[in-house]
């Protein structure tokens, strides 16, 4: 009896359009790159409150304050993911140790091999926006994005890369890897808001 209430329940937290998916398929483009700790670092450069560069490297990331939150992952190939627990570093204590300049208003967030997303910076600073190195307790995997990856629930999973090295503030906006090839400026998934021919005025700059 209490089963097709909780799938019914469960459908009513998914976007239109989305289908349940019960594992963690591996959906990215290109190869996975090789985690060398000894070079990697994470950068907050671009409009930046002291107009200074910040990095951190793998040791002193792994140091910072970790939380975790209970967030649902929405893939633009129409699967989501419910109540997954992720764990990491807040976007906001990023925020906190390196904050942008007042002209800041978005953010690149910049991936290995050069792959990128853009946000707004209001989206970036939301409450369940972190770096997750860890989900339901363990490390990620390589596959899906070890050692950082970004996690934005109100948004499409795109708009959290893999692999990330560091942000870029910005005092405008500019396209990404996936938004420059036909994905969405914003990438709301509650909205649908999954192609740029979808975009409304004011949604994104051009193409």
């Amino acid at each position: 009896m209490g089963q097709p209430e909780s799938r019914e329940s469960e459908q009513a937290q998914l976007p239109p359009g989305q289908r349940l998916q019960r594992g963690w398929p591996v959906t990215h483009y290109g190869p996975v790159p090789k985690f060398r700790p000894e070079r990697w670092e994470f950068r907050v450069f671009g409009v930046t409150a002291d107009a200074d560069k910040h990095c951190w490297s793998h040791e002193e990331f792994s140091a910072l304050p970790y939380e975790t939150a209970v967030a649902d992952l929405h893939c633009v190939t129409k699967f989501s993911m419910l109540g997954a627990e992720w764990g990491g570093v807040s976007t906001r204590t990023i925020l906190e140790l390196a904050p942008p300049g007042p002209e800041a208003t978005h953010v690149m967030v910049w991936a290995e091999y050069g792959f990128s997303s853009n946000l707004r910076l209001s989206d970036f600073t939301a409450e369940n926006a972190l770096f997750a190195t860890h989900r339901d307790g363990e490390l990620l995997t390589a596959e899906h994005g070890f050692p950082v990856r970004l996690i934005v629930p109100h948004l499409y999973a795109w708009k959290g890369p893999k692999w990330v090295r560091g942000i870029e503030y910005m005092s405008a906006d500019r396209r990404g890897f996936w938004e420059e090839r036909g994905y969405h400026n914003i990438g709301d998934p509650w909205q649908e808001q999954r192609y740029s021919y979808q975009e409304e005025p004011g949604d994104g700059p051009g193409l």
